[in-house]
């Protein structure tokens, strides 16, 4: 099935979030235990939270091996002091090549491929910083969806 794009003018999305440097083959590792310590925090601060989801933003290094800078995060309604780990961010803004993935995680390839096709195609190319929206867990996988960003150049 092929997965529609989109491009779309993105604004900024305020997140609570905790920072790793990876590879990424790592990153099915890592994220858990970092977004953990996100709501762990989020959970200690009334009025911080109000129905956002879990962001994860990928910032590329061009390091040798390909390592990546993750923002393991979740929406929140404002900025706040750093607390350990957990510190303020945003998402980056500016026109973005998005997909919505409906499915499974472990074919969200999919919609990355189909991004990836489709800038190749427009003659597009990334600004290095993309990010995954998790929407609200359903009961059927089927019907979960994830939308994918690629912010562009």
């Amino acid at each position: 099935m092929t997965v529609p794009v989109s491009v779309q003018t993105v604004e900024p999305r305020k997140l609570a979030a905790v920072r790793r440097e990876v590879s990424p083959h790592e990153v099915g590792s890592v994220w858990g235990p970092a977004v953990s310590k996100v709501w762990d925090f989020i959970r200690s601060q009334p009025g911080l939270w109000a129905n956002g989801h879990n962001v994860f933003v990928y910032h590329v290094l061009n390091k040798p091996g390909d390592r990546i800078l993750c923002e393991f995060g979740v929406e929140v309604t404002r900025a706040f002091e750093t607390a350990g780990e957990v510190y303020a961010t945003e998402t980056p803004n500016g026109e973005a090549a998005v997909a919505v993935h409906r499915g499974p995680y472990e074919r969200m390839n999919e919609a990355y491929d189909a991004v990836g096709a489709w800038m190749a195609a427009n003659g597009r190319e990334s600004a290095g910083h993309s990010w995954e929206i998790y929407g609200d867990p359903t009961p059927d996988p089927a019907d979960t969806e994830t939308t994918i960003v690629f912010l562009l150049k």
